[in-house]
């Protein structure tokens, strides 16, 4: 049996909740639990504060876990990571008042600066030969400058609208983060075989998120024509019609490349554009 952990609460929760139960994992939404069993697996799920779990994991309290890359950098425990998932995608960035003159790191010189990530910043710092006072806050940073207690933050940022609403404007970005896989390694040499069925699921599941499943009709003596648009894994599939001198084609695209196959392909004469998601893709 493998332990999975995920946040208990928070931004990832969902989003990792979701991510098992599309691989297939049949699991209760931990509402009010610590751990559930998942019922046509050999895993159970543990449900943990966010900051506690990369400690956790590197302990083999749990074997692996979706959580986000900042946490892990922050909290520099020995874990590897199994595979970048794609989602809750922010930033670890310094923001300050609006109006404040920033021309770089060494603006932050003699500052105070309020986070939630003193490890962090301190590298960010330590880089630049910056010295400043670090506020650790657990929680509502960009408040800080506001009510006097720092001058600068240093936080994570998605939008950005809740430096705005705060009146203040990002300045430096110190790293990029999104949900990862990660594994403690004991458990990645033991458990070898549950976790890589768990990663090529994962795989699968986030490929198909990618893509979409298209289909059409197109004139006989425009094929070759509309083959050479589609993006496809080896070819497109081509079928004949009832109606004489007529096909339709299938085929795969990717979510990036959509609305510029779509155009190319009408200008060619596809009629009868059928765009469908996928729920799985294995290649």
């Amino acid at each position: 049996m493998i332990k999975i952990a995920v946040q208990k609460s928070g931004r990832l929760y969902e989003d990792s909740l979701k991510l098992l139960k599309d691989c297939g994992l049949s699991v209760e939404d931990g509402l009010d639990t610590l751990k559930a069993q998942v019922r046509n697996f050999d895993a159970e799920v543990l449900f943990l504060r966010n900051s506690d779990i990369p400690k956790y994991l590197e302990d083999g309290v749990a074997d692996i876990a979706i959580l986000g890359e900042n946490v892990l950098i922050e909290k520099n425990v020995d874990i590897a990571v199994v595979e970048k998932l794609g989602f809750s995608k922010c930033r670890l960035s310094v923001a300050v008042p609006k109006g404040v003159p920033f021309n770089g790191p060494q603006d932050l010189n003699g500052k105070k600066i309020a986070t939630s990530y003193p490890h962090s910043l301190q590298q960010y710092l330590n880089k630049h030969n910056v010295t400043a006072s670090i506020h650790l806050i657990s929680g509502s940073v960009e408040i800080a400058p506001n009510i006097g207690l720092a001058d600068a933050i240093c936080d994570l940022v998605s939008s950005g609208n809740t430096l705005f609403k705060n009146g203040l404007e990002e300045k430096e970005i110190l790293l990029k983060s999104e949900a990862v896989l990660a594994a403690n390694k004991k458990s990645l040499a033991e458990k070898s075989v549950l976790i890589e069925e768990l990663a090529f699921r994962i795989r699968s599941v986030l490929k198909a998120r990618k893509n979409k499943y298209i289909l059409f009709n197109i004139p006989n003596d425009k094929v070759a024509e509309a083959s050479q648009i589609l993006p496809v894994l080896k070819s497109p599939t081509v079928l004949p019609l009832l109606e004489e001198g007529w096909s339709s084609m299938h085929s795969v695209i990717n979510d990036e490349d959509f609305w510029t196959v779509l155009n190319k392909l009408e200008k060619c004469g596809a009629q009868g554009i059928l765009v469908i998601p996928i729920e799985k893709m294995i290649v």
